[in-house]
């Protein structure tokens, strides 16, 4: 398949270090809870952390949404959960891209559920495309409107993750 540059690596950090400053001012005096969704935030997560500076606990999520290929199943579940107690606590949620927004409202409405201070949602990517959810981003990396994204995360089919540009997929 043929890819085309989007964002390209140094405009990546650039932001991903905005972010932290600005996560790391919100919550100031304050040691948040960092939740990753897996698979695909794991570099957003790494790199985003490693630039708070703030103390804080971190734990994964992982959620099902995607079959093979480009087109959600449009089924959400959660196969793994977090271990660390939620409960008093503020809670970041760390994701790669929201899309239709059907996974990010389920893990939201999971982890509500468990008495946290206040939730807040950071993505590398918010794509309107097909949103179909009203999930509010709190932070976000890049606003893209449409294609097939890869790279710095982001797959097809588990491809292309390891690429640290992203890309859009033809």
């Amino acid at each position: 398949m043929e890819k085309s540059l989007l964002i390209p690596r140094e405009k990546i950090f650039s932001r991903v270090q905005e972010l932290a400053r600005q996560i790391s001012s919100d919550y100031a005096g304050e040691a948040p809870i960092f939740i990753g969704i897996l698979n695909g935030a794991v570099f957003f997560f790494s790199d985003l952390l490693r630039e708070i500076s703030l103390p804080a606990k971190i734990d994964f999520v992982r959620a099902a949404s995607y079959g093979a290929g480009r087109v959600p199943k449009g089924t959400v579940n959660i196969v793994k959960d977090i271990e660390v107690s939620i409960k008093g606590r503020h809670v970041v949620i760390i994701e790669d891209i929201v899309d239709t927004g059907w996974t990010l409202t389920k893990i939201v409405k999971l982890l509500d559920e468990r008495g946290p201070s206040s939730i807040r949602v950071c993505a590398l990517i918010n794509k309107q495309e097909r949103r179909e959810s009203d999930i509010k981003i709190d932070y976000y990396g890049f606003q893209v409107e449409e294609g097939f994204l890869v790279g710095y995360g982001l797959d097809y089919d588990e491809l292309y993750r390891c690429l640290p540009d992203i890309f859009t997929l033809k």
